[in-house]
């Protein structure tokens, strides 16, 4: 048997949420194919089979969050397919068949009673529905054939009182509702009285407006599973590090100039678009290799320098957002980087990312500027110690020598944790990103 475990989807993530098996105890499946959902604050996403065989059991049901590494399901290697009713489930109680119902007889009510109880059960609800009724409410619904749940009670707890039915009568008859049927003909006595006088016609009714309930002014649902652990890492984050922001501004001009001479030719040759973030990376790296300590971590009272530099790139999700690692970036170029974001956030998006694609980030950076943010003041993803924020590449009007010119500008900043980066470090980190964007020379083709 293979053990098929909750796995681990970033350094700080200690459990997660098993949202959906795609495979019922039983079925075949192949190595790779998608076993099941599961949701965290870092990703949500498929699991695939670690093996080729038969799920044998699942030992964990949809909805329940376990410790990272406990065993969810086994995989049988040399089992084989059988129907799902003989396939053994642990999440699940054996429900037993109801023993059948043995038929008994009653005493049959005459037909009268019947009726009468029939009827008097569809006009009068019970008070544990409306709540306490008077006998000539009651009284009033019978000779109508009302039924009081469709009365708006204004009495005291929302009793329903005499007012309220002869309101909704009202109401009805001015809707061109159903008549109210005539009472029953009384017994005549022997010496008849006089006829009564014509009666003289009256004027209508007057229509008495409807009450119409409000629409209500709030709705409540709950988070879901991804956007309940976000909230959760977000707020632990601010607890943990003391937040600061440096932002500075960059000159973009000779980058957004090569990247109009190249951009076509590289979507022709490669079928991707060649966009700004790939160049903020690149700088970045540049800067992590002059500042090592700003792509550390902390662990209680220890400073631990991490040899490689593996990026994180905040990707939008519909509900929520994950944060890919590029590994080994500072190994790549303008074109490397670009072709392992397009392929981080687009398998990010549709929920093929595996387990160690968001685990092991050394620093992050999130391009709000690609919805217009001029700047922002990111969170930082732990256990890192700083975040790159990118506001959008714009024309602005710029002096230079004395004189104003129309440059490509975007304010860039850095958020750090001042528990172990001060302010003058993070501003030559930043003064560093910003020379080697505004003096670019790399070739991109």
């Amino acid at each position: 048997m293979i053990d098929v475990v909750m796995p681990q989807m970033g350094e700080s993530i200690v459990e997660g949420t098993l949202t959906k098996w795609l495979k019922k105890a039983g079925d075949r499946v192949e190595r790779d194919e998608p076993l099941f959902e599961i949701s965290t604050d870092k990703v949500d996403t498929e699991i695939p089979s670690p093996s080729a065989g038969v799920l044998a059991e699942i030992l964990v049901e949809e909805g329940k969050t376990v410790a990272v590494n406990t065993v969810v399901a086994r995989i049988d290697e040399k089992g084989e397919a059988r129907p799902a009713a003989a396939a053994v489930t642990r999440a699940a109680e054996a429900v037993k068949p109801a023993p059948p119902a043995v038929p008994t007889v009653q005493a049959q009510p005459a037909p009268a009673e019947t009726a009468a109880t029939a009827t008097e059960s569809a006009a009068e609800p019970s008070e544990a529905e409306l709540g306490p009724l008077s006998p000539l409410v009651r009284k009033m619904a019978r000779e109508h054939n009302l039924d009081l749940r469709e009365v708006r009670g204004t009495g005291a707890g929302g009793r329903i009182t005499k007012q309220d039915v002869e309101a909704y009568l009202a109401a009805r008859a001015a809707r061109g509702g159903a008549v109210p049927p005539a009472p029953a003909p009384q017994p005549v006595p022997a010496t008849a009285p006089p006829p009564a006088p014509e009666a003289m016609p009256t004027a209508p009714a007057a229509e008495v407006p409807v009450a119409r309930p409000e629409a209500p002014k709030t709705r409540i649902e709950p988070m879901s599973i991804m956007r309940a652990k976000i909230a959760e890492h977000m707020v632990m984050s601010k607890r943990t590090s003391a937040h600061v922001t440096t932002v500075h501004r960059i000159d973009m001009t000779a980058v957004a100039r090569l990247r109009e001479r190249f951009k076509e030719e590289v979507k022709a040759r490669y079928g991707y678009s060649l966009t700004f973030l790939p160049f903020f990376v690149r700088a970045a790296c540049e800067a992590l290799r002059a500042f090592p300590i700003v792509n550390a971590s902390i662990e209680g009272s220890n400073i631990i320098y991490h040899n490689e530099i593996n990026i994180g790139i905040a990707v939008a999700l519909e509900g929520g957002l994950i944060v890919p690692v590029i590994r080994r970036a500072d190994e790549l170029n303008v074109l490397g980087l670009q072709r392992a974001i397009v392929d981080l956030a687009s398998r990010a998006r549709s929920r093929q990312l595996k387990p160690d694609e968001v685990h092991g980030g050394t620093f992050s950076i999130t391009n709000f500027g690609s919805n217009g943010s001029l700047f922002g003041t990111p969170v930082i993803n732990q256990p890192q110690v700083a975040i790159l924020g990118i506001g959008v590449v714009e024309k602005a009007p710029v002096v230079i020598n004395d004189a104003i010119a129309i440059r490509h500008v975007s304010l860039t900043g850095l958020t750090f944790d001042h528990r172990l980066i001060d302010g003058a470090l993070a501003d030559q980190f930043m003064q560093k990103v910003k020379s080697v964007l505004e003096g670019w020379s790399e070739q991109v083709l």
